[in-house]
């Protein structure tokens, strides 16, 4: 992961550089083995760490007018397996990082992990679109309209509205 962010970001530290960069990892389908503070699943999210900090040494100036957006397209179960993972769930987490965020806060709407909270007896419940999360950084940092992300970037999401605030002013 760290080869790969070390690249895009001392490319988009050069003038005339990319303004945006996407960078894919694997590993994160963790459904056996997860382990504790040292597990599988603490080495990955070290190493997602280590990306963040990457971007933010290779930057330089230019981390103060950059936002980094870390998503996964599924979530995670509730509650431990028989192999000590995890299987595919709902609820699911965003991270975002950098010098134009309006930072230092969690944004939720907890909902408890309760079996009577749970989102079908397993998973944590939903409680956040992520298209309103992307939203609301391609709106506020980038300048794209409602009307074009609901429309090419987002297609048929005219209903979810891009989260505000994210942004810092």
């Amino acid at each position: 992961m760290k080869t790969a962010a070390l690249g895009a970001a001392r490319l988009m530290a050069n003038d005339g550089g990319p303004r945006i960069a996407a960078l894919a990892t694997d590993g994160w389908d963790t459904h056996a083995g997860e382990g504790g503070a040292t597990g599988r699943l603490a080495q990955l999210l070290a190493g997602l760490d280590t990306v963040f900090a990457t971007f933010e040494s290779e930057l330089g100036p230019r981390w103060k007018e950059t936002i980094v957006l870390a998503i996964t397209e599924f979530g995670r179960t509730a509650r431990i397996n028989g192999t000590v993972g995890t299987d595919h769930g709902t609820g699911t987490v965003a991270f975002l990082a950098g010098g134009a965020l309006a930072g230092g806060r969690v944004v939720a709407d907890w909902p408890g992990l309760k079996a009577a909270d749970l989102y079908e007896g397993r998973d944590l419940k939903p409680t956040t679109d992520l298209r309103a999360v992307i939203k609301g950084v391609l709106a506020d940092h980038l300048g794209l309209s409602r009307e074009v992300l609901a429309r090419n970037v987002f297609p048929d999401t005219i209903g979810v509205a891009p989260m505000k605030g994210l942004i810092a002013a």
